[in-house]
């Protein structure tokens, strides 16, 4: 048991991930050009989560928190990958310029090097 417990701490990299995943899934719900029935997706998500009817009972100790965490982790895998493709990298760019947030404007999108669309 404490080998599997200091072999999660030794891997902070999911961790990591995760929290980076959720900044660009934040900044991509400000985002004007991010389409509304995409940005539904995490909103569906916290409501799934915050609702007391589950696929599986929050009653059963770990099984019913980790379905609310399977969701969560796949609606914001789900909300990233539907997000256009030169919005979710320009926004990618800059939090790892450590930018603040900014809108996308159209003058921004013609000067971004960094828009690849992706098929």
């Amino acid at each position: 048991m404490a080998n599997r417990f200091s072999s999660w701490l030794s891997r902070p990299m999911a961790l990591r991930t995760l929290f980076a995943q959720a900044r660009l899934a934040y900044r991509l719900l400000r985002e004007p050009r991010v389409p509304m029935l995409v940005k539904a997706i995490p909103i569906l998500a916290v409501l799934y989560v915050i609702w007391p009817l589950d696929i599986v009972p929050d009653l059963f100790p770990v099984i019913g928190q980790l379905d609310d965490l399977g969701v969560a982790l796949l609606a914001l895998e789900m909300f990233t990958k539907m997000c256009p493709a030169v919005v979710r990298s320009f926004h990618q760019e800059a939090i790892l310029r450590g930018r603040a947030y900014t809108r996308m404007d159209v003058d921004v999108v013609r000067g971004y090097e960094g828009a690849k669309v992706r098929r």
